[in-house]
């Protein structure tokens, strides 16, 4: 049987209707941004090989996400995952993993849970995904735990790794100096920390 992965990516999430509309209008891009670019996600399908099956929902609005849509969209994975299970989660996708099992128990065994630069509750843009209970439940529920932050990351704050460390003292943190926020081509490192999972 193939080992299982979920994956969930990135997005944005805001406190009101009004501050999203605000961010859109006032945001300004360059073309790198419209540029089609080969994501880590997508070597995971190359260099894990087909001992694996990975799933990658496309989450329902990553431009002002909703926790609770997430959530509603993550479970209807469910009946199709098996016990020993890995779970990835990065920026935005890491937050709702740490949401979802400190608030749910999940129906199915989780070989690990690894958190590539999820932002923490003190970073004002995580809107509904915002942590309100212990994140007891995931040490609870996860066999391991991997944690990945860089401190150049210019998006989610290098403070927030010590956030995570504090609540999941359990956890092993993989620090980076140059990575920003891991949106480079490949992730050996994570590849490496996957494949030593039983």
């Amino acid at each position: 049987m193939k080992k299982q992965i979920i994956y969930i990516h990135g997005g944005d999430s805001f406190e009101s209707y009004e501050d999203y509309i605000k961010y859109l209008k006032e945001t300004e891009f360059s073309i790198d941004w419209f540029e089609q670019k080969k994501k880590w996600k997508m070597s995971l399908v190359e260099e894990l090989g087909d001992k694996f099956q990975i799933f990658m929902p496309d989450m329902p609005n990553s431009f002002n996400a909703v926790y609770d849509e997430w959530k509603i969209w993550f479970e209807k994975i469910i009946p199709f995952v098996n016990d020993g299970v890995i779970m990835i989660g990065h920026s935005q996708g890491g937050i709702f993993l740490a949401k979802y099992l400190s608030e749910n128990i999940y129906p199915k065994k989780i070989s690990a849970i690894m958190l590539v630069a999820p932002p923490h509750s003190s970073t004002p843009e995580v809107g509904s995904f915002k942590l309100e209970k212990s994140l007891e439940n995931i040490s609870e529920q996860c066999s391991e735990i991997h944690l990945f932050f860089s401190k150049d990351d210019f998006v989610v704050l290098f403070s927030e790794s010590q956030e995570y460390k504090k609540d999941l003292p359990n956890a092993q943190m993989h620090i980076f100096e140059d990575r920003g926020h891991f949106l480079q081509e490949t992730f050996p490192e994570i590849v490496e920390e996957i494949k030593k999972i039983g």
